[in-house]
């Protein structure tokens, strides 16, 4: 059986510019239980192994009435710089996405 990720759980998962110098990714859960489940999977530490970050880099952003939760970071070249291989930011929310989260019967499906 395939673990379950938080991109199951979620209505959307997507990233994108916040300016040329930081990327903003949210995490739009489809309810309530799959909120909670994911504003406590998803912290500084866990953001910063994943995308090779300092911690102290990391905002995160948990909006309850919304079922969302929004991490941003600086992005690790400037917007349109010769590196920039995602002007947009487009794709960085594919490593969030395919988190794996534990799921018990009776809890988020």
């Amino acid at each position: 059986m395939p673990e379950t990720t938080l991109a199951d759980l979620a209505h959307e998962v997507r990233s994108k510019n916040a300016g040329p110098f930081w990327v903003t990714m949210e995490l739009f859960m489809r309810d309530a239980d799959g909120y909670r489940l994911a504003a406590d999977l998803v912290d500084e530490r866990m953001i910063a192994r994943l995308y090779r970050l300092e911690e102290h880099t990391i905002r995160i952003f948990r909006i309850p009435s919304l079922n969302v939760v929004k991490i941003s970071f600086p992005r690790p070249v400037s917007q349109g710089s010769l590196r920039d291989r995602d002007v947009h930011a487009g794709q960085h929310h594919v490593p969030l996405a395919r988190v794996p989260v534990a799921v018990h019967r009776g809890d988020v499906a």
